[in-house]
């Protein structure tokens, strides 16, 4: 199984002090360097034979896993609280008075957490308990805490208080004396209403209503098993200019000209364009080549998400 890169609707450019450099590099390399790195330790989990694995190693893989996944589910958490003005919602700001007694004194809690952590390392969450049904504002140190978002339906206590009285060091025993005592009608019932739970809402770009999307990994995918594909990067001029690095198999053309470089390919072969993030010139440009005939589809991630999942790049040699 592979975890795939997810694309983050975000204009950096609208963000009050946050530069487009700083969101660019906190995309590719610390959001998609996590992907990277939790794909890596799954595909080593997916090769183990468990039985005759030690357990540390197991440990090890499993503690590396909670880390990288928690971070790459926490950083997409993070971009899509990204682009907007600060300002609660009705319901929000009526949901944030009900369980903190005002929006001040929620947002004055949330920044107070978020200062305490200066100079180190962690996250601060707002939370919402389905226990208490209400909202906390939580507090992580690292990574490894819990699974973001995940909603628990069995739970094993290793702590020794749960097995030494009966089993002393014999943890093995005990284990298998709860494998052997699990309810499991109600592990099911607890799935069932688990799985009532809706994901996060997925990106939609309802201006552009059907257009056909491929994901970065699903390019990479294509190139590497040799498939004809001709793809285009259709980035802007600006953004160009101002990179090092090209697509490796990408063709650079301007998208502002393409009534005049369509001609140049081949309506035999499909056709994915990507640009900067993946959204409006990518999309625009697939559009154009779609009502001219071709076959074509725009990456969703564009360049961005490419690099992030470390897609590989050759130097950009041309002026």
């Amino acid at each position: 199984m592979r975890y795939q890169l997810k694309q983050i609707y975000c204009r950096p450019w609208l963000l009050l002090g946050l530069s487009q450099k700083l969101i660019e590099s906190h995309y590719e390399n610390n959001y998609g360097g996590a992907l990277r790195r939790l794909n890596a330790i799954t595909a080593q989990l997916e090769s183990l034979d468990f039985a005759k694995t030690p357990g540390y190693v197991i440990n090890g893989l499993k503690r590396e896993e909670l880390i990288a996944l928690n971070s790459t589910l926490l950083h997409e958490l993070y971009f899509a609280s990204l682009g907007g003005d600060g300002k609660p919602t009705k319901a929000l700001a009526e949901a944030l008075t009900r369980d903190f007694g005002s929006v001040d004194r929620w947002r004055s809690e949330f920044v107070a957490m978020g200062n305490a952590l200066a100079g180190g390392s962690g996250w601060v969450l707002l939370v919402y308990v389905p226990r208490d049904r209400r909202l906390v504002n939580q507090y992580a140190s690292d990574h490894g805490q819990a699974v973001a978002g995940g909603i628990p339906i069995l739970a094993l206590d290793m702590y020794e208080h749960a097995y030494h009285i009966d089993f002393g060091a014999n943890a093995k025993a005990y284990v298998d004396a709860f494998m052997r005592n699990i309810d499991c009608k109600a592990v099911e019932e607890r799935y069932e209403d688990a799985s009532k739970v809706e994901p996060p809402r997925p990106l939609v770009q309802k201006e552009f209503g059907d257009l056909p999307g491929i994901g970065v990994e699903e390019v990479r995918e294509l190139l590497d098993s040799g498939k004809s594909v001709q793809l285009i990067d259709a980035r802007p001029k600006h953004s160009v200019s101002r990179t090092q690095d090209l697509v490796e198999g990408a063709t650079w053309r301007d998208p502002e000209r393409v009534q005049e470089w369509m001609g140049e390919l081949s309506k035999s072969e499909p056709v994915v364009v990507f640009c900067v993030y993946g959204f409006h010139v990518g999309c625009r440009t697939a559009i154009a080549l779609r009502e001219a005939g071709f076959d074509a589809k725009y990456m969703k991630g564009g360049y961005s998400g490419w690099k992030a999942v470390g897609g590989p790049v050759r130097i950009r040699t041309e002026p």
